[in-house]
């Protein structure tokens, strides 16, 4: 087995602190990444010094602002979620509730940015956060419109039960899939989140292909599919037209320019199966 990298070895300290123990002491990284002390100390004090992390008075660390700046200038944060924030208030003041936008990363549904009022339903969803297709609207929707291979990995993998209501059954969710193709849109009901309820819509880039998920997240009782499946779909239909323009004017035109949107860099164009787009979550 390779010995493991310096990088290697600096990405298990930063992916120690994860949501809910934003604060850990050295002994906690070190039993976390299984580092030797002597080397979590030497590779912490470096992060500190480069701003990577930040110590506090109690001796605790946590993640240093100079990874938000830098994180800041992923193609993704500054594309796709400028594009998609004028349409996500617009859908946020017509229906006061959550609104979120969602993409394909691996085998989960990835949160790029979300909107949520005083009276909104409580969810699970936070910017940045991962969720399972399987049981939310906006994997729903991106797993829907993904290559067939994509979603017998996804299934391959188990359907874990989040809920009673969450589907497991592999046969039950590829008609779901199917349907929300025919109908295009997607709605969970307690599949997530037990009180909460989702419907999303598919952004749309070049070639048709499918780059996020755009989705509204209400409390379960009084939800209203066929009231708020038309605004969700409008806005997702705004957002493909704009996300479409902006990679026209974007893409490439000489080999090895920068391609915008992630993954589209790693694939020559927008995918359905590993670019970024809209979602929400119904238990999120």
């Amino acid at each position: 087995m390779p010995r493991p990298t310096v990088t290697s070895r600096v990405f298990a300290i930063l992916n120690a602190f994860v949501p809910g123990e934003a604060r850990l002491t050295l002994t906690q990284i070190s039993r976390r990444t299984g580092l030797p002390i002597a080397t979590t100390h030497r590779l912490v004090g470096e992060l500190t010094r480069s701003g990577g992390l930040e110590r506090e008075p109690g001796g605790t660390y946590r993640i240093g602002v100079r990874l938000f700046e830098i994180g800041s200038l992923a193609p993704i944060g500054g594309g796709l979620r400028e594009l998609a924030m004028p349409f996500m208030e617009d859908l946020y003041e017509a229906t006061h509730e959550n609104v979120q936008l969602a993409v394909l990363e691996g085998a989960e549904a990835l949160f790029l940015e979300k909107i949520s009022g005083r009276s909104s339903v409580k969810i699970v969803t936070r910017v940045g956060g991962r969720l399972p297709l399987h049981a939310t609207g906006v994997g729903k929707v991106l797993l829907g419109y993904a290559p067939p291979a994509v979603i017998d990995a996804v299934i391959g993998r188990g359907l874990p039960a989040l809920t009673d209501q969450t589907i497991t059954d592999p046969d039950r969710l590829r008609r779901c899939l199917a349907e929300i193709r025919a109908q295009g849109f997607a709605w969970t009901r307690d599949e997530m989140t037990v009180g909460a309820m989702s419907i999303a819509a598919p952004v749309f880039g070049p070639d048709a292909q499918v780059v996020a998920a755009l989705s509204v997240v209400v409390a379960t009782q009084g939800g209203d599919v066929g009231r708020l499946a038309p605004s969700v779909k409008t806005a997702a239909r705004g957002l493909s037209r704009q996300v479409t323009e902006w990679w026209d004017r974007m893409v490439p035109s000489a080999p090895g320019a920068a391609v915008p949107l992630g993954a589209a860099a790693r694939t020559g164009r927008l995918s359905a199966q590993r670019n970024r787009g809209i979602a929400t979550d119904p238990g999120a």
